[in-house]
Parts: structure tokens; sequence; C-alpha cells
């Protein structure tokens, strides 16, 4: 590889690790670095230059934005693991609970019920931990 790509590779690396860590969280981003292997570090480099360092710092959508067209997508998906990480960077990139409501509703109709359904049990397991909502009561 030359120094040029190199030094390229290198510097979206670099800017998607900060741009990671700021949407998702240092903990969270840290440990799938550091937990990475020979093998699966090529699948964190290339997340963090291309998803995070090419996509996610480019200025023609806000994080906001972008974190609602993830919420689609990965309910599109059916991929309710990346959907509560996602609906934790949503929070954090300023996306409202009934903001998150509306765009899993808008990805039910067009991804289909069963889809839609594991997106709400999702984004509702991660809403209630970070106490944005609650529980039903039960009655007796």
């Amino acid at each position: 590889m030359s120094d040029a790509i190199t030094a390229e590779t290198d510097e979206l690396f670099k800017q998607g690790l900060e741009v990671r860590r700021e949407v998702l969280g240092a903990a969270y981003v840290d440990k799938s670095i550091d937990g990475a292997n020979d093998f699966t570090m090529a699948f964190q480099r290339i997340t963090t230059e291309w998803a995070w360092g090419y996509v996610w710092a480019r200025p023609g959508l806000d994080r906001k934005s972008r974190s609602i067209l993830n919420l689609g997508m990965l309910t599109a998906l059916n991929r309710p693991q990346e959907l509560k990480l996602h609906v934790r960077a949503a929070i954090t990139n300023g996306v409202t609970v009934e903001e998150i409501k509306e765009a899993l509703m808008q990805a039910t109709i067009y991804c289909g019920v069963p889809a839609g359904l594991d997106a709400f049990r999702s984004a509702n397991e991660v809403l209630t931990e970070l106490g944005l909502t609650k529980p039903k009561q039960e009655t007796k």
C-alpha cells in the first residue's frame, strides 16, 4: 500500500474513531477496538474508517438525521442488537423519544409488522433502561 493511501486511511480511522466515540460512547467503542484480535480488527478498521470517518463525518446530513435513517434501515434489516445501539446513539444525537417512535412507525409500514415489532421491543428496552419510558404497571 502506498504511503498516500496509508496516510489517508489512518486519517479516516482517526476521524472515525472520534465521531464513533462521540455518537456511541467511548466505553463501547474502546471495548470493541480493544477486544479485536488479528482477525476482527480488519472489521473494526473498515467500520471506523468508512462508516464513521467517511460517511458519519460528511457535512451533508446532521447526526440527528443520520440516526433517524439508521433506525429505519436497521428495522428493515431486522437487526435488533444494532438497533439497540443506535437507539442510544439517536438519543445522544438529539432524537426525541417521540421522533424514535415515529421513525419506527414509518419503518413498520414499509418493512412489515414483524420487523416493526422487533424494532419497537428493542427500542423500548433501551428507552426503559435509560429511564425515558416506563414499564407498564401491572394491575390487580
